[in-house]
């Protein structure tokens, strides 16, 4: 599996970004995919994560400001970050669990600016 994420960059706090991560390969009909962040020197953390079924699972701190949604018929999944706060920032990592195992996509670097 091939996953291919886009979107972020730079923000003013306040501000809202969406990525997106579209995956290839052999894919399930059943899976999970999601967001995880990774700042410095701290282990990577879910963000969101969404099943094919559109069963979603939150971070305390993201939930209500990061809606995950997925398009099934593209194999792929959408984070829509709003108000964002400069403790928002680090590097977004897209991944797909399937019953073969996970995988994971490049990151993508969030900033937001105070």
């Amino acid at each position: 599996v091939q996953l291919q994420a886009s979107g972020g960059g730079l923000v003013q706090a306040g501000g809202s970004l969406r990525l997106s991560c579209a995956a290839s390969g052999s894919i399930f009909s059943i899976n999970i995919m999601g967001w995880y962040r990774q700042i410095p020197e701290k282990q990577r953390e879910l963000v969101a994560s969404i099943s094919t079924g559109g069963s979603t699972n939150y971070a305390d701190s993201m939930k209500g400001r990061f809606p995950i949604s997925r398009d099934n018929a593209k194999n792929t999944v959408y984070l829509q970050m709003n108000s964002l706060k400069p403790e928002d920032s680090g590097v977004y990592y897209c991944q797909m669990h399937q019953r073969t195992g996970i995988s994971w996509g490049q990151g993508t670097q969030v900033t937001v600016s105070s």
